[in-house]
């Protein structure tokens, strides 16, 4: 008799994955968060709290690993918990703060226009398109 040596989850995984169109690259680097969350915290992934996964993550902010990987991690794992597990966590919900700027300080927001210049700051615009 045959045993599929594939785990459950990882099985179903990878079936979610193929049926969202997700390129093969990427399921390899999602499995593979998932695959570092589970060695890290030394049990199955289904096992394991919202708390637990955000420690996790805070923890590889911690370490300082590269923006990508830890993108990449938090996309692998919340497609895990969202998707697969049919988890929906705080923690993968929508995106609530924007990008840093390279300073550190918040960038701030434009001012909103009522759709156009006034005409002291066209007449500025035109002439530092024209010089």
């Amino acid at each position: 008799m045959f045993k599929d040596p594939m785990p459950p989850l990882r099985r179903r995984m990878i079936e979610d994955m193929v049926l969202a169109g997700l390129a093969r690259r990427t399921q390899l680097n999602y499995l593979y968060a998932v695959r570092r969350l589970a060695a890290e915290l030394h049990r199955s992934p289904d096992l394991m709290t919202e708390e637990e996964v955000r420690g996790y993550l805070l923890g590889l902010r911690g370490r300082g690993v590269a923006r990508g990987t830890f993108k990449t991690s938090h996309y692998g794992l919340r497609f895990l918990y969202r998707e697969t597990l049919g988890r929906d966590w705080p923690l993968f919900g929508k995106k609530r703060y924007g990008s840093p700027s390279k300073s550190g300080y918040p960038m701030p927001l434009p001012t909103p226009r009522c759709g156009y210049f006034s005409p002291q700051f066209a007449t500025q615009l035109i002439g530092v398109a024209f010089h």
